[in-house]
């Protein structure tokens, strides 16, 4: 039996990728922060952004990046450094409040070769897991499945926010 599988938000990654990035993405949402909503930003400190990702390896997959457009973790100061690591915290927070993962991966990209298309902007990514998360479409298929909509969790993860007590220190 032949399936097809539709995954339209895939193909705004696709064509960004393919054309190259106009502008790096996480320096166009650090200088909107009236447009949270529509990046998905979850929580902002003096020094980083906490959001969700646009294209998710599992829904709740966040990211975080400092403000400034650096590369490296050593480019970045003292207090951009430890601020990415409250807000990665936070973010472990939040989706333990908002979706219950079993465990988490935590990544950080650096350099051309690590992925997601932001050579020059360091980020990090927060990967909620579960058991029997991974099937065989991700195998086999080279094909991923998200059971929630990024606006669902998005919304989630905004009331899991807004509950008390969430802070990083």
């Amino acid at each position: 039996m032949n399936q097809t599988l539709y995954a339209p938000w895939r193909l705004d990654y696709i064509k960004a990728v393919a054309d190259g990035p106009k502008e790096c993405f996480l320096c166009a949402l650090a200088k909107a922060p009236e447009k949270d909503d529509a990046h998905y930003v979850l929580a902002r400190t003096a020094h980083s952004v906490l959001l969700l990702n646009k294209f998710p390896y599992v829904n709740g997959h966040l990211l975080v990046a400092p403000y400034r457009h650096v590369a490296t973790l050593e480019e970045c100061t003292s207090e951009e450094r430890t601020d990415i690591m409250e807000q990665l915290v936070l973010g472990q927070k939040l989706l333990t409040r908002a979706m219950n993962p079993q465990g988490f991966n935590l990544g950080v990209n650096i350099g051309k070769c690590s992925g997601a298309g932001v050579p020059g902007h360091i980020h990090a990514h927060i990967v909620p897991r579960w058991n029997g998360d991974i099937n065989f479409m991700s195998i086999i298929g080279n094909v991923r499945i998200i059971p929630q909509a990024l606006e669902e969790a998005f919304r989630l993860l905004k009331e899991a926010n807004a509950q008390p007590p969430l802070t990083t220190a």
